[in-house]
Protein backbone atom coordinates (compact mmCIF):
# COMPACT_ATOMS: atom_id res chain seq x y z
CA UNK A 1 0.00 0.00 0.00
CA UNK A 2 1.24 3.51 -0.74
CA UNK A 3 1.56 6.16 1.94
CA UNK A 4 -1.50 8.10 0.75
CA UNK A 5 -3.71 5.03 1.11
CA UNK A 6 -2.27 4.25 4.55
CA UNK A 7 -2.98 7.82 5.68
CA UNK A 8 -6.54 7.64 4.31
CA UNK A 9 -7.14 4.34 6.14
CA UNK A 10 -5.71 5.59 9.43
CA UNK A 11 -7.82 8.76 9.12
CA UNK A 12 -10.90 6.52 9.42
CA UNK A 13 -9.53 4.98 12.64
CA UNK A 14 -8.86 1.62 11.01
CA UNK A 15 -5.78 -0.57 11.27
CA UNK A 16 -3.82 -0.38 8.00
CA UNK A 17 -2.39 -3.88 8.52
CA UNK A 18 -5.91 -5.36 8.66
CA UNK A 19 -6.82 -3.58 5.44
CA UNK A 20 -3.66 -4.93 3.85
CA UNK A 21 -4.81 -8.45 4.79
CA UNK A 22 -8.19 -7.74 3.19
CA UNK A 23 -6.54 -6.58 -0.04
CA UNK A 24 -4.49 -9.79 -0.06
CA UNK A 25 -7.68 -11.88 0.18
CA UNK A 26 -9.07 -10.15 -2.92
CA UNK A 27 -5.98 -11.17 -4.86
CA UNK A 28 -5.57 -14.73 -3.61
CA UNK A 29 -9.22 -15.50 -2.87
CA UNK A 30 -10.54 -17.72 -0.10
CA UNK A 31 -9.85 -21.46 -0.13
CA UNK A 32 -12.84 -23.74 -0.63
CA UNK A 33 -13.79 -26.03 2.24
CA UNK A 34 -12.67 -29.61 1.87
CA UNK A 35 -15.81 -31.64 2.48
CA UNK A 36 -15.59 -35.26 3.57
CA UNK A 37 -19.35 -35.88 3.46
CA UNK A 38 -22.68 -34.30 4.26
CA UNK A 39 -23.86 -34.82 7.84
CA UNK A 40 -26.92 -37.03 8.10
CA UNK A 41 -29.19 -38.61 10.69
CA UNK A 42 -26.99 -40.80 12.89
CA UNK A 43 -23.85 -39.33 11.34
CA UNK A 44 -23.63 -35.87 12.86
CA UNK A 45 -27.34 -35.03 13.08
CA UNK A 46 -29.50 -36.00 16.06
CA UNK A 47 -33.10 -37.08 15.54
CA UNK A 48 -34.92 -37.32 18.87
CA UNK A 49 -37.92 -39.51 19.59
CA UNK A 50 -40.87 -38.29 21.66
CA UNK A 51 -39.43 -39.42 24.99
CA UNK A 52 -36.07 -37.76 24.26
CA UNK A 53 -37.85 -34.56 23.25
CA UNK A 54 -39.71 -34.54 26.58
CA UNK A 55 -36.46 -35.07 28.49
CA UNK A 56 -34.64 -32.21 26.74
CA UNK A 57 -37.59 -29.83 27.21
CA UNK A 58 -37.60 -30.69 30.94
CA UNK A 59 -33.81 -30.13 31.20
CA UNK A 60 -34.29 -26.60 29.87
CA UNK A 61 -37.48 -25.83 31.80
CA UNK A 62 -35.90 -26.96 35.08
CA UNK A 63 -32.80 -24.83 34.54
CA UNK A 64 -33.76 -21.66 32.67
CA UNK A 65 -34.93 -19.67 35.71
CA UNK A 66 -31.34 -19.76 36.98
CA UNK A 67 -29.90 -18.63 33.66
CA UNK A 68 -29.57 -15.36 31.82
CA UNK A 69 -31.41 -16.32 28.62
CA UNK A 70 -31.09 -13.97 25.63
CA UNK A 71 -32.76 -13.91 22.19
CA UNK A 72 -30.22 -12.45 19.72
CA UNK A 73 -31.96 -11.23 16.55
CA UNK A 74 -30.02 -9.87 13.56
CA UNK A 75 -32.36 -7.13 12.28
CA UNK A 76 -30.19 -4.54 10.53
CA UNK A 77 -30.66 -3.40 6.98
CA UNK A 78 -33.63 -2.16 4.96
CA UNK A 79 -36.17 -4.55 3.48
CA UNK A 80 -35.54 -3.25 -0.04
CA UNK A 81 -34.55 -6.72 -1.34
CA UNK A 82 -38.03 -7.93 -0.40
CA UNK A 83 -39.44 -5.51 -2.95
CA UNK A 84 -36.92 -5.92 -5.77
CA UNK A 85 -39.57 -6.98 -8.31
CA UNK A 86 -41.94 -4.19 -7.22
CA UNK A 87 -39.21 -1.57 -7.67
CA UNK A 88 -38.38 -2.95 -11.12
CA UNK A 89 -42.02 -2.81 -12.20
CA UNK A 90 -42.51 0.70 -10.82
CA UNK A 91 -39.50 1.92 -12.81
CA UNK A 92 -40.44 0.09 -16.03
CA UNK A 93 -42.07 1.51 -19.15
CA UNK A 94 -45.75 2.41 -18.90
CA UNK A 95 -46.75 -0.20 -21.47
CA UNK A 96 -45.02 -3.12 -19.73
CA UNK A 97 -47.32 -6.01 -18.91
CA UNK A 98 -47.15 -7.08 -15.28
CA UNK A 99 -45.11 -10.23 -14.65
CA UNK A 100 -46.58 -13.28 -12.93
CA UNK A 101 -44.94 -12.06 -9.72
CA UNK A 102 -46.60 -8.63 -9.94
CA UNK A 103 -49.96 -10.16 -10.82
CA UNK A 104 -49.73 -12.50 -7.85
CA UNK A 105 -48.97 -9.51 -5.62
CA UNK A 106 -51.98 -7.57 -6.94
CA UNK A 107 -54.33 -10.58 -6.74
CA UNK A 108 -53.22 -11.22 -3.18
CA UNK A 109 -53.55 -7.66 -1.85
CA UNK A 110 -56.53 -8.48 0.36
CA UNK A 111 -54.43 -11.10 2.12
CA UNK A 112 -51.54 -8.88 3.21
CA UNK A 113 -51.48 -7.62 6.81
CA UNK A 114 -50.72 -4.10 5.56
CA UNK A 115 -53.83 -3.98 3.36
CA UNK A 116 -55.77 -1.60 5.62
CA UNK A 117 -52.85 0.80 5.98
CA UNK A 118 -52.26 0.80 2.23
CA UNK A 119 -55.95 1.52 1.59
CA UNK A 120 -55.78 4.44 4.05
CA UNK A 121 -52.63 5.76 2.33
CA UNK A 122 -54.33 5.75 -1.08
CA UNK A 123 -57.36 7.37 0.53
CA UNK A 124 -55.30 10.49 1.22
CA UNK A 125 -55.62 11.23 -2.50
CA UNK A 126 -59.34 10.44 -2.60
CA UNK A 127 -58.86 6.93 -3.98
CA UNK A 128 -59.01 3.40 -2.59
CA UNK A 129 -57.23 0.13 -3.11
CA UNK A 130 -60.19 -1.38 -4.94
CA UNK A 131 -60.51 1.66 -7.21
CA UNK A 132 -56.87 1.41 -8.27
CA UNK A 133 -57.08 -2.36 -8.80
CA UNK A 134 -60.17 -2.00 -11.01
CA UNK A 135 -58.48 0.76 -12.98
CA UNK A 136 -55.33 -1.30 -13.42
CA UNK A 137 -53.23 1.40 -11.76
CA UNK A 138 -50.77 -1.07 -10.33
CA UNK A 139 -47.94 1.45 -10.18
CA UNK A 140 -50.05 3.78 -8.05
CA UNK A 141 -50.61 0.92 -5.59
CA UNK A 142 -46.94 -0.02 -5.51
CA UNK A 143 -45.94 3.62 -5.10
CA UNK A 144 -48.34 3.87 -2.16
CA UNK A 145 -46.67 0.89 -0.49
CA UNK A 146 -43.00 1.59 -1.19
CA UNK A 147 -43.06 5.39 -0.95
CA UNK A 148 -46.29 6.35 0.82
CA UNK A 149 -45.90 3.79 3.60
CA UNK A 150 -42.12 3.88 3.15
CA UNK A 151 -41.87 0.08 2.99
CA UNK A 152 -39.04 0.42 0.48
CA UNK A 153 -36.84 2.06 3.11
CA UNK A 154 -38.03 0.56 6.40
CA UNK A 155 -36.22 -2.36 8.05
CA UNK A 156 -37.90 -5.72 7.63
CA UNK A 157 -38.54 -6.01 11.36
CA UNK A 158 -40.99 -3.06 11.31
CA UNK A 159 -43.21 -4.18 8.42
CA UNK A 160 -46.69 -5.55 9.00
CA UNK A 161 -46.28 -9.32 8.50
CA UNK A 162 -49.27 -11.02 10.13
CA UNK A 163 -52.94 -10.15 10.53
CA UNK A 164 -54.89 -11.16 13.64
CA UNK A 165 -58.48 -10.49 14.63
CA UNK A 166 -58.46 -6.73 15.05
CA UNK A 167 -54.71 -6.08 14.95
CA UNK A 168 -51.52 -6.77 13.02
CA UNK A 169 -48.00 -7.72 14.07
CA UNK A 170 -44.51 -6.96 12.86
CA UNK A 171 -41.62 -9.47 13.03
CA UNK A 172 -40.35 -7.58 16.09
CA UNK A 173 -43.66 -8.19 17.85
CA UNK A 174 -43.64 -11.86 16.85
CA UNK A 175 -40.18 -12.24 18.39
CA UNK A 176 -41.54 -10.69 21.59
CA UNK A 177 -44.38 -13.23 21.58
CA UNK A 178 -41.86 -16.05 21.05
CA UNK A 179 -39.63 -14.71 23.81
CA UNK A 180 -42.47 -14.81 26.31
CA UNK A 181 -43.06 -18.46 25.44
CA UNK A 182 -39.54 -19.88 25.78
CA UNK A 183 -36.94 -17.24 26.70
CA UNK A 184 -38.02 -16.16 30.17
CA UNK A 185 -34.88 -16.58 32.25
CA UNK A 186 -33.47 -15.44 35.58
CA UNK A 187 -35.38 -12.71 37.37
CA UNK A 188 -38.41 -13.71 35.29
CA UNK A 189 -37.07 -11.41 32.57
CA UNK A 190 -37.47 -11.82 28.81
CA UNK A 191 -34.21 -10.55 27.32
CA UNK A 192 -34.06 -9.61 23.64
CA UNK A 193 -31.15 -8.13 21.71
CA UNK A 194 -31.68 -6.64 18.24
CA UNK A 195 -28.81 -5.68 15.95
CA UNK A 196 -30.01 -2.65 13.97
CA UNK A 197 -28.76 -0.02 11.54
CA UNK A 198 -27.95 3.42 13.01
CA UNK A 199 -30.59 5.12 10.86
CA UNK A 200 -33.28 2.75 12.10
CA UNK A 201 -32.50 2.46 15.81
CA UNK A 202 -34.89 5.20 16.94
CA UNK A 203 -37.71 3.61 14.94
CA UNK A 204 -36.98 0.28 16.63
CA UNK A 205 -36.83 1.86 20.08
CA UNK A 206 -40.20 3.59 19.61
CA UNK A 207 -41.77 0.39 18.26
CA UNK A 208 -40.36 -1.68 21.13
CA UNK A 209 -41.74 0.71 23.74
CA UNK A 210 -45.20 0.44 22.22
CA UNK A 211 -44.88 -3.34 22.00
CA UNK A 212 -43.99 -3.56 25.70
CA UNK A 213 -47.16 -1.62 26.57
CA UNK A 214 -49.30 -3.79 24.30
CA UNK A 215 -48.03 -7.04 25.82
CA UNK A 216 -48.46 -5.78 29.35
CA UNK A 217 -47.63 -8.14 32.20
CA UNK A 218 -44.10 -9.19 31.26
CA UNK A 219 -40.71 -7.88 32.29
CA UNK A 220 -38.76 -7.22 29.10
CA UNK A 221 -35.09 -6.28 28.96
CA UNK A 222 -34.45 -5.11 25.39
CA UNK A 223 -31.08 -3.97 24.08
CA UNK A 224 -29.83 -2.81 20.71
CA UNK A 225 -26.44 -2.80 19.07
CA UNK A 226 -25.15 -1.72 15.70
CA UNK A 227 -22.73 -3.48 13.42
CA UNK A 228 -19.39 -1.91 14.26
CA UNK A 229 -17.97 0.44 11.62
CA UNK A 230 -14.56 -0.95 12.51
CA UNK A 231 -15.62 -4.27 10.94
CA UNK A 232 -16.33 -2.67 7.54
CA UNK A 233 -14.02 -3.99 4.82
CA UNK A 234 -12.37 -2.16 1.94
CA UNK A 235 -13.91 -2.46 -1.54
CA UNK A 236 -11.82 -2.93 -4.67
CA UNK A 237 -12.16 -2.48 -8.41
CA UNK A 238 -12.52 -5.53 -10.69
CA UNK A 239 -8.70 -5.35 -10.96
CA UNK A 240 -8.31 -5.66 -7.17
CA UNK A 241 -7.16 -2.07 -6.68
CA UNK A 242 -8.75 0.00 -3.87
CA UNK A 243 -12.08 1.49 -4.95
CA UNK A 244 -12.06 5.26 -4.44
CA UNK A 245 -15.23 7.30 -4.04
CA UNK A 246 -15.81 10.60 -5.85
CA UNK A 247 -14.34 12.49 -2.89
CA UNK A 248 -11.08 10.59 -3.23
CA UNK A 249 -11.50 8.42 -0.13
CA UNK A 250 -11.31 4.60 -0.23
CA UNK A 251 -14.71 2.91 0.05
CA UNK A 252 -15.45 0.70 3.06
CA UNK A 253 -18.57 -1.47 3.15
CA UNK A 254 -20.40 -3.45 5.86
CA UNK A 255 -18.81 -6.91 6.01
CA UNK A 256 -21.96 -9.05 6.20
CA UNK A 257 -23.55 -10.81 9.15
CA UNK A 258 -20.23 -12.36 10.12
CA UNK A 259 -19.29 -9.00 11.63
CA UNK A 260 -22.02 -9.58 14.23
CA UNK A 261 -19.77 -12.01 16.10
CA UNK A 262 -18.36 -8.86 17.74
CA UNK A 263 -21.88 -7.88 18.89
CA UNK A 264 -22.50 -11.41 20.17
CA UNK A 265 -19.17 -11.31 21.96
CA UNK A 266 -20.36 -8.40 24.10
CA UNK A 267 -23.60 -10.01 25.26
CA UNK A 268 -23.98 -10.98 28.90
CA UNK A 269 -25.82 -14.27 28.78
CA UNK A 270 -25.67 -17.94 29.71
CA UNK A 271 -27.90 -19.24 26.91
CA UNK A 272 -28.23 -17.23 23.70
CA UNK A 273 -30.80 -18.11 21.03
CA UNK A 274 -30.08 -16.79 17.52
CA UNK A 275 -32.78 -16.47 14.89
CA UNK A 276 -33.22 -14.16 11.91
CA UNK A 277 -35.75 -11.34 12.10
CA UNK A 278 -37.93 -12.60 9.22
CA UNK A 279 -38.32 -16.22 10.36
CA UNK A 280 -41.57 -15.85 12.31
CA UNK A 281 -45.11 -17.25 12.13
CA UNK A 282 -48.48 -16.31 13.64
CA UNK A 283 -49.34 -17.59 17.11
CA UNK A 284 -51.37 -20.60 15.95
CA UNK A 285 -48.23 -22.06 14.30
CA UNK A 286 -45.74 -21.27 17.07
CA UNK A 287 -46.07 -24.48 19.12
CA UNK A 288 -43.42 -26.48 17.22
CA UNK A 289 -41.04 -23.51 17.24
CA UNK A 290 -41.45 -23.08 21.00
CA UNK A 291 -41.06 -26.79 21.73
CA UNK A 292 -37.92 -27.24 19.64
CA UNK A 293 -36.29 -24.06 20.93
CA UNK A 294 -36.55 -25.69 24.34
CA UNK A 295 -35.28 -28.98 22.90
CA UNK A 296 -32.08 -27.53 21.41
CA UNK A 297 -31.52 -25.52 24.61
CA UNK A 298 -31.92 -28.73 26.63
CA UNK A 299 -29.36 -30.46 24.41
CA UNK A 300 -26.98 -27.54 24.97
CA UNK A 301 -27.36 -27.58 28.75
CA UNK A 302 -27.02 -31.36 28.87
CA UNK A 303 -23.80 -31.20 26.84
CA UNK A 304 -22.47 -28.29 28.89
CA UNK A 305 -23.00 -30.13 32.16
CA UNK A 306 -20.99 -33.11 30.93
CA UNK A 307 -18.23 -30.92 29.48
CA UNK A 308 -17.98 -28.76 32.59
CA UNK A 309 -17.78 -31.82 34.87
CA UNK A 310 -15.07 -33.28 32.66
CA UNK A 311 -13.00 -30.10 32.73
CA UNK A 312 -13.24 -29.87 36.51
CA UNK A 313 -12.06 -33.48 36.72
CA UNK A 314 -9.13 -32.69 34.45
CA UNK A 315 -8.21 -29.71 36.63
CA UNK A 316 -8.24 -31.91 39.72
CA UNK A 317 -6.31 -34.77 38.08
CA UNK A 318 -9.20 -37.13 38.78
CA UNK A 319 -10.24 -37.79 35.20
CA UNK A 320 -11.02 -41.16 33.69
CA UNK A 321 -9.47 -40.42 30.28
CA UNK A 322 -11.18 -43.36 28.60
CA UNK A 323 -14.60 -42.05 29.65
CA UNK A 324 -13.71 -38.50 28.59
CA UNK A 325 -12.56 -39.64 25.15
CA UNK A 326 -15.95 -41.31 24.75
CA UNK A 327 -17.61 -38.03 25.78
CA UNK A 328 -15.59 -36.15 23.17
CA UNK A 329 -16.66 -38.61 20.49
CA UNK A 330 -20.29 -38.32 21.61
CA UNK A 331 -19.91 -34.59 20.95
CA UNK A 332 -18.58 -35.36 17.44
CA UNK A 333 -15.09 -34.13 18.35
CA UNK A 334 -12.34 -35.72 16.25
CA UNK A 335 -9.47 -36.60 18.61
CA UNK A 336 -6.95 -37.23 15.83
CA UNK A 337 -3.92 -39.31 16.84
CA UNK A 338 -4.98 -39.26 20.48
CA UNK A 339 -3.85 -42.77 21.44
CA UNK A 340 -0.27 -42.00 20.48
CA UNK A 341 -0.01 -39.18 23.05
CA UNK A 342 1.47 -39.35 26.53
CA UNK A 343 -0.86 -39.08 29.53
CA UNK A 344 0.01 -35.41 30.11
CA UNK A 345 -0.46 -34.54 26.44
CA UNK A 346 -3.82 -36.34 26.45
CA UNK A 347 -4.95 -34.14 29.34
CA UNK A 348 -3.77 -31.00 27.55
CA UNK A 349 -5.48 -32.09 24.33
CA UNK A 350 -8.79 -32.92 26.03
CA UNK A 351 -8.81 -29.59 27.87
CA UNK A 352 -8.28 -27.68 24.62
CA UNK A 353 -10.91 -29.66 22.73
CA UNK A 354 -13.58 -29.49 25.44
CA UNK A 355 -13.06 -25.92 26.71
CA UNK A 356 -14.73 -24.16 23.78
CA UNK A 357 -18.04 -22.39 23.11
CA UNK A 358 -20.84 -24.81 22.30
CA UNK A 359 -23.67 -24.35 19.82
CA UNK A 360 -26.65 -26.53 18.98
CA UNK A 361 -28.07 -25.88 15.53
CA UNK A 362 -31.59 -26.77 14.49
CA UNK A 363 -31.46 -28.37 11.02
CA UNK A 364 -34.43 -28.97 8.69
CA UNK A 365 -34.89 -31.39 5.84
CA UNK A 366 -33.57 -30.04 2.55
CA UNK A 367 -36.41 -28.83 0.33
CA UNK A 368 -34.26 -27.14 -2.29
CA UNK A 369 -33.86 -23.76 -0.57
CA UNK A 370 -30.61 -21.98 -1.51
CA UNK A 371 -28.06 -21.71 1.28
CA UNK A 372 -25.93 -23.69 3.68
CA UNK A 373 -26.14 -27.10 5.22
CA UNK A 374 -24.40 -29.40 7.73
CA UNK A 375 -21.21 -31.10 6.57
CA UNK A 376 -18.22 -33.00 7.87
CA UNK A 377 -15.29 -30.80 6.89
CA UNK A 378 -11.63 -31.83 6.74
CA UNK A 379 -9.57 -29.26 8.64
CA UNK A 380 -5.96 -28.27 7.86
CA UNK A 381 -4.68 -30.72 10.48
CA UNK A 382 -6.58 -33.58 8.82
CA UNK A 383 -9.19 -33.86 11.58
CA UNK A 384 -12.92 -33.71 10.86
CA UNK A 385 -15.32 -31.15 12.28
CA UNK A 386 -19.02 -30.44 11.90
CA UNK A 387 -19.61 -27.17 10.08
CA UNK A 388 -22.42 -25.27 8.39
CA UNK A 389 -21.11 -24.78 4.87
CA UNK A 390 -22.57 -22.25 2.45
CA UNK A 391 -22.77 -23.16 -1.23
CA UNK A 392 -20.26 -20.38 -1.99
CA UNK A 393 -17.70 -22.15 0.23
CA UNK A 394 -17.83 -25.33 -1.88
CA UNK A 395 -15.88 -25.75 -5.10
CA UNK A 396 -18.43 -25.89 -7.97
CA UNK A 397 -15.81 -27.40 -10.29
CA UNK A 398 -15.04 -30.36 -8.04
CA UNK A 399 -17.34 -33.22 -9.07
CA UNK A 400 -16.94 -35.05 -5.77
CA UNK A 401 -17.90 -31.94 -3.75
CA UNK A 402 -20.85 -31.17 -6.02
CA UNK A 403 -22.07 -34.76 -5.62
CA UNK A 404 -21.84 -34.50 -1.81
CA UNK A 405 -23.80 -31.25 -1.93
CA UNK A 406 -26.42 -32.88 -4.16
CA UNK A 407 -26.76 -35.80 -1.76
CA UNK A 408 -27.10 -33.64 1.35
CA UNK A 409 -30.35 -34.27 3.18
CA UNK A 410 -30.56 -31.24 5.49
CA UNK A 411 -30.47 -27.46 5.37
CA UNK A 412 -29.42 -24.70 7.79
CA UNK A 413 -32.40 -22.49 8.76
CA UNK A 414 -30.28 -20.27 11.05
CA UNK A 415 -31.88 -21.56 14.23
CA UNK A 416 -29.30 -22.03 16.95
CA UNK A 417 -28.62 -21.75 20.66
CA UNK A 418 -25.21 -20.89 22.05
CA UNK A 419 -23.31 -21.47 25.28
CA UNK A 420 -20.76 -18.66 25.52
CA UNK A 421 -19.40 -19.19 29.05
CA UNK A 422 -16.74 -21.67 30.11
CA UNK A 423 -16.76 -24.15 32.98
CA UNK A 424 -15.55 -21.45 35.40
CA UNK A 425 -18.44 -19.15 34.49
CA UNK A 426 -16.21 -16.82 32.46
CA UNK A 427 -17.16 -15.49 29.06
CA UNK A 428 -15.30 -16.93 26.12
CA UNK A 429 -13.61 -14.47 23.79
CA UNK A 430 -15.57 -15.57 20.73
CA UNK A 431 -13.19 -13.77 18.39
CA UNK A 432 -10.60 -16.45 19.16
CA UNK A 433 -12.78 -19.18 17.60
CA UNK A 434 -13.13 -17.81 14.06
CA UNK A 435 -11.63 -19.15 10.86
CA UNK A 436 -10.48 -16.06 8.92
CA UNK A 437 -10.08 -18.11 5.72
CA UNK A 438 -13.82 -18.64 5.32
CA UNK A 439 -14.91 -15.23 4.06
CA UNK A 440 -16.70 -14.38 0.82
CA UNK A 441 -16.01 -12.10 -2.14
CA UNK A 442 -19.02 -10.76 -4.02
CA UNK A 443 -19.61 -8.42 -6.94
CA UNK A 444 -21.45 -5.16 -6.28
CA UNK A 445 -21.73 -1.69 -7.77
CA UNK A 446 -21.55 1.89 -6.53
CA UNK A 447 -22.67 4.94 -8.54
CA UNK A 448 -22.82 2.79 -11.64
CA UNK A 449 -19.26 1.47 -11.19
CA UNK A 450 -18.49 -2.21 -10.65
CA UNK A 451 -16.66 -3.24 -7.49
CA UNK A 452 -15.78 -6.30 -5.44
CA UNK A 453 -16.78 -6.54 -1.78
CA UNK A 454 -15.39 -8.73 0.98
CA UNK A 455 -17.60 -10.30 3.63
CA UNK A 456 -16.20 -11.60 6.88
CA UNK A 457 -16.65 -15.28 7.78
CA UNK A 458 -20.40 -15.78 8.26
CA UNK A 459 -21.82 -15.63 11.77
CA UNK A 460 -22.86 -19.29 11.81
CA UNK A 461 -20.14 -20.41 9.36
CA UNK A 462 -16.54 -19.27 9.73
CA UNK A 463 -17.20 -17.01 12.72
CA UNK A 464 -18.13 -20.12 14.75
CA UNK A 465 -15.82 -22.57 12.96
CA UNK A 466 -13.94 -23.65 16.09
CA UNK A 467 -16.97 -24.13 18.36
CA UNK A 468 -18.20 -27.50 19.56
CA UNK A 469 -21.11 -28.05 17.18
CA UNK A 470 -24.16 -30.28 17.56
CA UNK A 471 -26.88 -30.62 14.92
CA UNK A 472 -30.47 -31.58 15.75
CA UNK A 473 -33.27 -32.13 13.26
CA UNK A 474 -36.23 -29.78 13.83
CA UNK A 475 -39.60 -29.65 12.04
CA UNK A 476 -39.76 -27.86 8.70
CA UNK A 477 -42.59 -25.64 10.01
CA UNK A 478 -40.01 -23.86 12.19
CA UNK A 479 -38.42 -22.40 9.02
CA UNK A 480 -40.54 -19.71 7.35
CA UNK A 481 -38.32 -16.88 6.07
CA UNK A 482 -39.71 -13.95 4.09
CA UNK A 483 -37.34 -13.15 1.24
CA UNK A 484 -39.84 -11.55 -1.16
CA UNK A 485 -43.09 -9.74 -0.50
CA UNK A 486 -45.10 -12.60 -2.01
CA UNK A 487 -43.71 -15.01 0.61
CA UNK A 488 -46.22 -13.37 2.97
CA UNK A 489 -48.98 -14.98 0.88
CA UNK A 490 -47.80 -18.45 1.87
CA UNK A 491 -50.25 -20.28 4.17
CA UNK A 492 -47.69 -20.14 7.03
CA UNK A 493 -48.01 -16.34 7.12
CA UNK A 494 -51.78 -16.19 6.78
CA UNK A 495 -54.37 -16.22 9.60
CA UNK A 496 -55.62 -19.60 10.82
Amino acid sequence: MNNELIKAIEATGRDASQVEEQLAYFKKGFPYLTVDRAASIGDGILRLDESQIEVMVKVYEDTKTDLQVVKFIPASGAASRMFKQLFEFMESDENNEPSDFIQKFIDGLDNFAFRGHLDAELGKNGSSLQDEIKSGNYKVIIMGLLVGLNYGELPKGLLHFHAYDGFVRTPVQEHFAEGVAYAKGSGNKVRLHFTVSPEHQQLFEDHVEQTKKDLGNFDFDVKFSQQKKSTDTIAVTPNNEPFYEDDGNPLFRPAGHGALIENLNEIEGDVVFIKNIDNVVPDYLKSDTIQFKKVIAGILLNAQEKVFDALHELDENQADLQRLTELARDLYIDLGDFEGLSYDDKVISLKALLNRPIRVCGIVENTGEPGGGPFWVIENDGNLSLQIAETAQLDPNDESTVDKLRRSTHFNPTDLVCGIRNYKGEKFDLLQYRDPDTGFISEKSKSGRQLKALELPGLWNGAMADWITLFCEVPLITFNPVKTINDLLRPEHQPA
